[in-house]
């Protein structure tokens, strides 16, 4: 996947819920066709493999569990992921946490099933020891600030720059995106000139009167 990144997490919103999740889908790879910017989108888990099949844009789960196929009832695999057509996942997210060795191993069953993989953290030291396992991506997003007004590129853009410069400390490969309150193409410019090289979030768009209108404004300046 080429950079920058949007990265719209559906969560559980009811807005995406059934075959709501297809649309808002649809509505994401449509604005990236006509801009050219890169969308990828993490439907809920009970849309993610109708979802992958319906579109061409990148689509992650939102978690992962460190479980290998077989009796692992209600955990979801990176062989499952894989196998519904996802391009990757989610790890981590602030509302879904894993111990780090969980991390780790998830991780690992995600390289081995060629997933590529967003590596949550809340903070820069923990964006730090995650970057050590080399996920793809590591998105930092203070969870005070997940689903507010305020973005997280003017609350607190330092931890943006620091998480930047901890994780290319580890390894230059790994991209760092940011969230939290991010909501405007404005927002989503400051990030970049933060030194992120993408962004995730979610009731910006999900939660939106108008997800198009939402959706182009973010790329605007991209």
């Amino acid at each position: 996947m080429t950079k920058p990144i949007i990265v719209i997490n559906f969560k559980a919103y009811t807005e995406a819920e059934g075959p709501n999740a297809l649309k808002l889908a649809e509505l994401c790879a449509s604005v990236s066709s006509e801009s050219g910017a890169v969308i990828a989108v993490c439907p809920p888990v009970s849309e993610l493999g109708a979802v992958a099949r319906s579109v061409n844009i990148p689509v992650f789960s939102q978690n992962a569990d460190p479980r290998v196929p077989g009796s692992s009832t209600g955990w979801m695999t990176p062989s499952m992921i894989k196998a519904s057509g996802a391009a990757g996942t989610l790890i981590n997210h602030t509302e879904h946490k894993h111990p780090m060795k969980a991390i780790a191993d998830t991780l690992e069953l995600c390289k081995g099933c060629g997933l590529t993989t967003i590596a949550c953290a809340d903070t820069v030291e923990l964006a730090a020891e995650i970057a050590q396992y080399l996920p793809n991506m590591i998105a930092v997003e203070p969870p005070e600030l997940i689903g507010g007004d305020v973005s997280v590129t003017d609350a607190n853009p330092s931890v943006v720059e620091n998480t930047v410069r901890s994780v290319k400390s580890v390894h230059n490969s790994i991209s760092v995106l940011c969230g939290a309150g991010i909501k405007t193409g404005k927002d989503v410019r400051k990030a970049l000139d933060l030194g992120a090289e993408g962004v995730l979030l979610a009731s910006g768009v999900v939660k939106s009167k108008d997800p198009r209108a939402s959706l182009l404004d973010l790329v605007k300046y991209i």
